[in-house]
C-alpha cells in the first residue's frame, strides 16, 4: 500500500490540532484547581482572605477545636511571583490564632490561599 504525503500530513495535522484542543481545554481546569482553596486540617475551623485594602497580603484565622495541639500556617497562590507560606502557629486546644503572608508586588497578587498542617 502506498500512502501519499498529503494524506500522512493531513493525518499529523489532525493530530496535532485535537492535542492542541485538548491541551487548551484542560488548562482552564488546571488553573483552576491551583487556585482553589484547599481543605481545612482535621480538628481546625479556620476562616481564609485577602486584607481589606492589601490584595497581596492574605490570612488564615484559625480555632483549634480538636483536642491535641495543632501547628498550621498559610499557603498564597502568587500568581507570576513564587508562592508563599505565612508563619507557622501552634494551638492548643480551644485556642486562635493567625498566619499571615505577603506575595511580591509583582504580579497580580493572591490567586488562591490554602491552610496546610
Amino acid at each position: 500500500m502506498k500512502l501519499s504525503m498529503g494524506s500522512v500530513s493531513g493525518t499529523v495535522l489532525r493530530g496535532v490540532v485535537v492535542a492542541g484542543a485538548a491541551a487548551a481545554l484542560a488548562v482552564p481546569a488546571t488553573v483552576a484547581t491551583a487556585v482553589a482553596p484547599g481543605a481545612t486540617p482535621p480538628g481546625l475551623s479556620c476562616e481564609t482572605g485577602k486584607h481589606e485594602i492589601d490584595d497581596y497580603t492574605g490570612y488564615a484565622l484559625c480555632r483549634n477545636d480538636g483536642s491535641t495541639a495543632q501547628t498550621f500556617w498559610v499557603h498564597l497562590v502568587c500568581g507570576w511571583s513564587p508562592d508563599v507560606d505565612g508563619e507557622h502557629v501552634t494551638l492548643n486546644p480551644g485556642q486562635s490564632g493567625q498566619s499571615t503572608a505577603h506575595c511580591a508586588g509583582l504580579g497580580t497578587g493572591i490567586g488562591g490561599i490554602s491552610v496546610q498542617p
